[in-house]
């Protein structure tokens, strides 16, 4: 048999499969169980797996159809989430100004990201995040390559719009 031991693949993709799954879900604990439940399924589906597939993309997939199915079954969490994300962006502005500058702003993009409907920001954190291919992503939400292309071009034309609509407070130099 000329596949790779499993323990070799889950030291090379553990990581990357979690920030993955960190990003789509936002919570380090749900990430943490999701990536655990990745790699139980690769593990029991590894032997099935042909010599030639992409690992990489395949625990991509698992990992996709995981988040699907936990966002399915708790539609409430991303309301829960946004309400837990504002309350953090107000405690964190005890730094600098520049500080505070940066973490608004990263604040609203992560709120914009959060809001983007599922496929657009599935599409959008494996193009953008994880830089996987069209093709790669296409297999991972079940749809066409143009398909993804299309859910990425939307998402980022959202997220734009919801960045020009954010005009943070501009720094003023004191003398």
């Amino acid at each position: 048999m000329g596949q790779q031991p499993f323990e070799t693949i889950l030291e090379a993709h553990h990581a990357e499969i979690y920030r993955y799954l960190l990003r789509v879900t936002a919570r380090a604990s749900e990430s943490d169980d999701l990536a655990q439940e990745t790699f139980l399924r690769a593990y029991k589906a590894y032997r099935a797996l042909a010599p030639d597939a992409n690992v990489r993309a395949w625990l991509f997939t698992i990992a996709t159809n995981l988040a699907r199915n936990h966002f399915r079954a708790e539609r409430r969490r991303r309301n829960a989430h946004a309400a837990v994300r504002a309350t953090r962006a107000e405690t964190d502005g005890t730094g600098p100004e520049g500080e505070t500058l940066f973490k608004e702003t990263r604040a609203h993009l992560d709120r914009a990201v959060a809001r983007l409907p599922l496929k657009q920001r599935l599409a959008f954190v494996l193009r953008k995040v994880h830089d996987l291919d069209y093709d790669a992503i296409a297999r991972n939400l079940d749809c066409s390559a143009e398909s993804a292309r299309a859910h990425v071009f939307h998402a980022l034309k959202k997220i734009r719009q919801e960045l020009q609509a954010f005009a943070p407070p501009r720094m003023e130099l004191q003398q």
